[in-house]
């Protein structure tokens, strides 16, 4: 353990460059991401850890509510996502309930604006 405790010490002393660096050269090495390596030693670079925040891009539709217009919402509901009239009526009203997961920003915002326009209420996650 005293090992790994010196590799975290020293790992902790890189700049963000200097993690980048490492992190592209364990990928290329052992076909892995250094994802958790990067978020270690990112905090130790000084004035480089302002950067940018990464933009989200999977988005969960999550059906908040029906917005009093249940069969409209239930008829756009089966038309997003398939399922038979049983299914789509029960997720309705067991709002709220995820309609699709893990979609991407296009997607999710096409879903949020045909449930809205029949009358739901949507959220993105």
């Amino acid at each position: 353990m005293a090992d790994i405790a010196k590799l975290v010490e020293e790992l902790s002393k890189l700049t963000v460059l200097e993690a980048a660096e490492l992190a592209k050269a364990l990928e290329e090495e052992w076909g892995v991401s250094a994802a958790a390596a990067v978020a270690v030693a990112g905090p130790a670079g000084g004035g480089d850890a302002a950067a940018p925040a990464e933009e989200k891009d999977e988005f969960d539709v999550i059906l908040t509510g029906d917005g009093g217009k249940k069969i409209q919402v239930i008829k756009e509901v089966r038309a997003i996502t398939g399922l038979g009239l049983t299914e789509a009526k029960a997720l309705v009203e067991g709002a709220p309930k995820a309609l699709k997961e893990g979609v991407n920003k296009a997607e999710a915002e096409e879903v949020k604006a045909k449930i809205e326009a029949a009358g739901g209420t949507v959220e993105l996650k």
